[in-house]
């Protein structure tokens, strides 16, 4: 068994890493870590897990494990490393930004980067958006084709974080629609350095557009440029590019976000118009955005198939 700490359980990705790590077959959940909740049960925050564990909330963190999970915001990531020592032998798996730009950590992207995640001590799992647009457009790069590409992509409430804000409260983000950090999302520098592992040559921009939707999770990214590709090529590319990764899809048919809610996958779909290739792809910013990628990352780092305890159930309708 895979002994496993998580540190800063109460938020959204906390939650949902709890919510897999309890039904994953090789992982004993030892601890969940939290500030504002020491000594609380877990389903006093999370509801939902009454009866599923006797767990509570811990102060505390230790180190007599095996994988550790920091679900902490952005910036808290590098203070715990300049207050505590993480023995070698604990692998790390961080959700926060801190690291994704740095060059000695594992881009924990697992379409791109899988052999590196096999043999890695420390991963940097991706963003929501990132992992959105990256899958969108992977394909693309990977045979050199990438161009000046306009991207807009609509995200759930759920990624702003648990912390209520005017941009999140429910009665200001129910039956509104808002665009927010044009052109300069955080995600875009994480999207570019990917790109150009495969398109060094890349220097054109992301033109990024992103959207607040009315609903809690959920992403949905369109993406378009000129491409000289026939339509039945360019899906032909996407599908040998995703053939061998279990959790993207290209799918013949037109996206809705519900189709990926509570799983880990995303779903691709392409179509062309007047010479222009649009891609779309679908995730659960949650999951495949978050929490079910970084259990997928743990995965790979101990040698399991990357599907364990990740067989979910979508909602659907």
């Amino acid at each position: 068994m895979i002994k496993a700490g998580i540190v800063g359980g109460a938020g959204y990705t906390g939650g949902e890493l709890v919510r897999v790590l309890l039904n994953h077959p090789n992982v004993e959940l030892l601890f969940i870590q939290s500030r504002s909740q020491a000594g609380e049960s877990l389903s006093s925050l999370h509801p939902d897990l009454l009866g599923e564990t006797d767990l509570k909330f811990v102060k505390a963190v230790s180190f007599d494990i095996d994988v550790l999970f920091l679900c902490m915001g952005h910036g808290a990531s590098s203070e715990f490393f300049e207050k505590h020592e993480v023995p070698s032998s604990v692998k790390v798996i961080d959700l926060s930004q801190d690291f994704r730009l740095d060059n000695e950590k594992v881009y924990g992207l697992p379409e791109l980067n899988r052999e590196a995640i096999q043999s890695a001590n420390f991963v940097a799992n991706p963003g929501c958006f990132a992992t959105a647009i990256q899958l969108a457009l992977l394909p693309l790069a990977h045979n050199g084709a990438l161009k000046e590409v306009h991207v807009s992509g609509v995200t759930g409430s759920t990624g702003a974080g648990v912390k209520p804000s005017d941009t999140t409260h429910f009665s200001w983000r129910d039956s509104n629609v808002s665009t927010y950090k044009a052109f300069d999302h955080q995600h875009m520098a994480e999207v570019t350095k990917s790109l150009m592992q495969y398109q060094p040559w890349f220097d054109r921009p992301i033109n990024f557009i992103p959207y607040r939707g009315n609903f809690t999770r959920g992403i949905l990214v369109t993406a378009y440029q000129y491409c000289e590709w026939p339509i039945e090529e360019a899906i032909q590319v996407y599908k040998e590019y995703y053939e061998n990764h279990p959790f993207t899809w290209v799918s013949d048919q037109p996206l809705d976000v519900k189709q990926v809610v509570n799983t880990n996958k995303c779903y691709v779909h392409l179509s062309m118009h007047n010479g222009y290739l649009m891609i779309q792809s679908v995730i659960d910013n949650l999951l495949k955005g978050a929490s079910g990628q970084a259990v997928q990352n743990m995965n790979l780092m101990f040698g399991l198939e990357e599907t364990v305890g990740l067989k979910l159930k979508g909602s659907a309708f």
